[in-house]
């Protein structure tokens, strides 16, 4: 996204993960099941110079992760154009998917593990 002009703005969790995959695995489900919120490192909010915003987040337990949660719940994205890539290890994100839908009235964008399958990479085609 970089090479087409996009901002890239990391989001950095207060919470520290664990680096064990089940326990990652585990804390990071409860949260996202229950629409927890994590607190974020330096975050800027002041998203008005845009009109296009672009979200992307890993889904656990076929939810958006907790830092996620923080992001949109932070930004006022009234009056801008947004696309939420998702990516998941089952390629569902159904849950994810009706939040997104129910919130902003817009499909997501669903990659299926993009780091071992390259190839779904084409379904960010239509992001300007």
């Amino acid at each position: 996204f970089k090479d087409k002009g996009y901002e890239i703005r990391k989001v950095i969790s207060k919470s520290k993960y664990p680096k064990n995959l089940f326990l990652l695995m585990m804390i990071g489900g409860f949260k996202a099941t229950f629409n927890k919120k994590d607190k974020l490192v330096d975050f800027n909010t002041d998203i008005s110079k845009y009109d296009e915003i672009v979200i992307s987040s890993p889904i656990w337990n076929d939810r958006l992760c907790a830092p996620i949660n923080s992001v949109i719940n932070l930004l006022d994205l009234k009056d801008k154009d947004i696309s939420f890539i998702l990516h998941s290890a089952s390629g569902n994100a159904n849950h994810a998917k009706e939040k997104i839908k129910n919130l902003y009235g817009i499909d997501s964008i669903i990659l299926k593990e993009p780091k071992k399958h390259k190839e779904e990479l084409i379904k960010l085609k239509d992001i300007k």
